[in-house]
Order: C-alpha cells, then sequence, then structure tokens
C-alpha cells in the first residue's frame, strides 16, 4: 500500500505543525479526531481536511484512515495508540513514545499482535543532516566514537499549572527537551551499558534540570544536559579518533554540520535545505514502511524505543522524580 490516509489524533500546537508539514510533502490528511467538536472542525477548516471527528474512539473507528499520528499529552500516549492499533490503524506517537517503559511495551506488544506499525515520532532521525551524520559514524569517517554530548535546553515558562512543569501531565525536562539528546547518543553508539543522572527540581516535583553520563558497549562515553529554565546553545559533537562531528543549533532541526580532522582541517561542509520544520520525514518513512510491508523502523526500531523509555525511568529515579501514574 502506498500513498496512506492519515488521521491526526488531538489538535494542539505539535499537530499543527506536523500537519503543517504533511501538507508540504503533498500526504494525505484524511481526518481529524478531538474531544471538542468545535476544536476538530477548526483544524479541519484550517488544513481542509474532509472529516472532523468529535471523540478519538470515531476516529479510530474511520475506515478511511490507514495511520494515526498521536499527538495527546505524554501520559495519554499509551491509551490512544492501543486504541488505534486495536481498530486496525498504524501508529506514528509523539516523542515521548509513552509515559514509562512499562506503557511502551504495552503498545509495542498490541502493535506487534495487531501486524502493525507502531513507530516513534523522534523526527529527528529521519532528518537529512542526521541521516548524513549517522552514515559518517558508521563509515568509520571520525574513527573510532570516544565521546558523545548534546544539549537540548530552553527557557520555558514557569506557571506551575503549565504542562511542562505539571508532573500529572509528564512535565519536566527530561521528557520533553533531554530525550532528543539522549536519543541521539543511543542513535551515534547505540544503548548505554552503565547511566548516571543528577538533576534540579522545581516547586512542583518536575524536574528542571537533567545531566546524564552514559558509558557504552565500545568504551564510548555520552553526555547531555536538558534544561526548561535556560537556554543554551542545542549543538551536539561526535568525537573520535579521526574527526569529530560538530552539529550546528539546532541540532535536532535541519540544520548544518562539520566534519574537522584533528589538525584542524574542515574535511566536509553539510547544509540542510529543508521546506518547512522536517517532520514530514519521518511520516515518508512510515509510508514507505507499510508499502514495504514492513512493521517497523529500521532507523529506530521499536524495541528501541521501549529500551530508551525504561532509561528514561531510570533516570527518574535518579533524579527522585515521581509521577502520580507511576
Amino acid at each position: 500500500m502506498t500513498g496512506l490516509r492519515w488521521g491526526i489524533l488531538a489538535t494542539g500546537g505539535i499537530a499543527h505543525a506536523f500537519t503543517s508539514d504533511l501538507r508540504t510533502a503533498g500526504l494525505d490528511v484524511a481526518a481529524v479526531g478531538s474531544r471538542r467538536k468545535d476544536a476538530a472542525d477548526a483544524f479541519a477548516a484550517q488544513f481542509e481536511i474532509p472529516r472532523a471527528h468529535d471523540s478519538y474512539e470515531a476516529l479510530a473507528e474511520d475506515p478511511d484512515v490507514d495511520i494515526i499520528y498521536i499527538a495527546t499529552p505524554h501520559p495519554s500516549h499509551a491509551e490512544n495508540a492501543v486504541l488505534a492499533l486495536e481498530n486496525g490503524k498504524h501508529v506514528l506517537v509523539e516523542k515521548p513514545f509513552t509515559l514509562t517503559g512499562p506503557e511502551a511495551e504495552r503498545v509495542r506488544d498490541a502493535a506487534r499482535a495487531a501486524g502493525l506499525l507502531a513507530m516513534e515520532a523522534m523526527w529527528t532521525r529521519y532528518l537529512p543532516h542526521i541521516e548524513k551524520v549517522r552514515g559518517l559514524v558508521r563509515s568509520g569517517a571520525v574513527g573510532e566514537v570516544r565521546t558523545v554530548f548534546a544539549d537540548h535546553t530552553q527557557s520555558l515558562p514557569r506557571d506551575p499549572a503549565h504542562r511542562i512543569n505539571a508532573l500529572e501531565l509528564g512535565g519536566g525536562a527530561l521528557l520533553d527537551l533531554g530525550i532528543y539528546p539522549i536519543s541521539f547518543a543511543w542513535d551515534m553508539v547505540g544503548a548505554p551499558a552503565t547511566i548516571t543522572a543528577r538533576g534540579r527540581l522545581s516547586e512542583t516535583g518536575a524536574d528542571t534540570e537533567v545531566a546524564t553520563i552514559f558509558t557504552h558497549g565500545s568504551g564510548a562515553v555520552s553526555t547531555s544536559i536538558s534544561s526548561s529554565r535556560a537556554a543554551g546553545p542545542n549543538t551536539a559533537h561526535i568525537v573520535g579518533t579521526e574527526a569529530r562531528i560538530d552539529i550546528d543549533r539546532i541540532f535536532y532541526s535541519p540544520t548544518s554540520f562539520r566534519l574537522t580532522r584533528p589538525d584542524g582541517e574542515v574535511a566536509e561542509v553539510f547544509e540542510s535545505h529543508v521546506q518547512g520544520r522536517g517532520m514530514q520525514f519521518q511520516a515518508l518513512a512510515a509510508e514507505r514502511f507499510v508499502a514495504e510491508g514492513r512493521t517497523d523502523s529500521d532507523v529506530l526500531p521499536i524495541d528501541e524505543t521501549v529500551a530508551i523509555m525504561h532509561a528514561l525511568d531510570e533516570i527518574r529515579g535518579q533524579i527522585g522524580v515521581h509521577y502520580p501514574q507511576g
């Protein structure tokens, strides 16, 4: 099957960004669902979507939808994804994939039972500059990777009721921001063998700063820093024995990078030329996987997504963040 018919589940800011990029890529957006009919109608009108549903259940049951993008707050991801899967729909689930590791296992198992694609919307992994970086690392262009470090730091609202600070909504820097550099390091040097984390918590108990140190099976060491209270460079670096790669800000969005030799010679420069935000590349990948009869991503396999969620659980445990849901 090619040319999947997309359904958009929820109508918040990230759903707007994703749907805009779907339209940029010329993909078929068939329906949208919201718990509020007026929100669904407004979203459908904005993006010229033919059908607007007043519930997530109605969207999941729509026979003219093949794949659903899950754009609800973190604690609802697992429930919404399973609803779609049980109704025969592939799912692209906004990162973080779920709130916890066990929830991620539940979605993975439901997808496998149904023979459907369940994919984390870690859109950075599918961007052209990251694909190029991954190829350079895999080819040995940097030699043996010794260190990887990246940050995702923003100055976000401090209102205790805001989603980023609300524990009951999965608030905190780790799930919203830290997942980007952590997933990036995982992509470049594999799963961590050891995890060390330190953090700072807000008055609500949500994390505002998180630092991680991972050691990896190859011997590489990776570090990350995330913050919701201060804006930093948001760059990423891979340092190897033969060269280093410096990814400019904002590393997780379409940007540029340089491959530099130890003597300072710049051996390669890459510039991104992408329409829109760049979220369409993950959607195009999902369509390709389904067209090829595959039910998993080779860029970010579902088992890796589950392992990353368990690692985030471990980090939360070390820094003392406890969601009401568990």
